[in-house]
């Protein structure tokens, strides 16, 4: 665990050395403020039933930046790496290849989670200042947070391992991106079979709801904590962990 949490500290330093790290905090947080602002702004003129953390995490100013958030964060993790050649060094150092996938993962979801910081900031401020709160009860900031952190470590897993899969890093981001993307829209995809027969594709519609982000998030945001979404996405993160620590013995042994 030691080793863990050395390997971890130096791959969260690399991050904050990089200066695109903190063009991604600046960007990040603009682009947040603005999904809160203007969910402030939609309650305030159509009075409604949902919240303002609600409203905006489904702002399309918090979705499509939170799309594009996870190749840039893991990108590099292990392209950069065998581009560079410094895995030589890494991996004759007196450390397993499990530790080095879970150092690479935790260094980036540590980034991911201080992405996010700012935005409850905005809620607590948003109390401050008008003695409204955000949200109804905790209900809503745990199970947003909850399942943000959880979808955070899925993508980030799969982000590892397209970063594990390629030696350039625009090649990792691009994989990462379409991975993410692909699984985000999947609660559109019944759409497609409207009017055709829905009692052959309710078994569709089912799967999808079990398996979505957009279907999870209302449930979440509306402080509703389903079980089923948290075993999916651990599940699928250990699973994505899993294949990426034998990809990287494979690549390591090759290069």
């Amino acid at each position: 665990m030691r080793t863990l949490f050395h390997l971890t500290a130096r791959e969260v330093k690399s991050f904050f050395y990089s200066p695109i790290a903190y063009v991604m905090l600046v960007i990040f947080l603009a682009l947040n403020g603005v999904a809160f602002y203007y969910a402030v702004q939609t309650l305030t003129k159509i009075p409604a039933d949902e919240s303002v953390v609600f409203v905006t995490f489904f702002s399309p100013f918090f979705v499509w930046p939170f799309i594009l958030i996870m190749p840039l964060l893991t990108m590099r993790v292990f392209a950069d790496e065998f581009r560079m050649g410094t895995i030589e060094s890494l991996t004759t150092a007196p450390v397993k290849d499990w530790q080095v996938v879970m150092a690479k993962f935790f260094g980036a979801l540590v980034f991911y989670i201080v992405l996010f910081i700012p935005t409850y900031c905005y809620f607590f401020f948003y109390k401050w200042f008008t003695g409204i709160p955000a949200a109804f009860a905790a209900g809503p900031y745990w199970g947003s947070a909850l399942l943000l952190l959880l979808a955070g470590m899925f993508f980030i897993s799969m982000g590892c391992l397209a970063s594990a899969l390629n030696r350039e890093q625009i090649n990792a981001a691009a994989m990462s991106l379409v991975m993410t993307v692909l699984f985000i829209f999947l609660a559109a995809l019944p759409d497609f079979f409207v009017g055709k027969n829905e009692e052959e594709t309710k078994w569709l519609t089912h799967f999808i709801g079990y398996i979505s982000f957009f279907e999870h998030l209302p449930t979440f945001c509306r402080g509703i904590i389903d079980t089923r979404p948290i075993v999916f996405y651990l599940s699928l993160t250990a699973l994505f962990l899993f294949i990426t620590h034998h990809v990287f013995q494979a690549r390591k042994w090759k290069s």
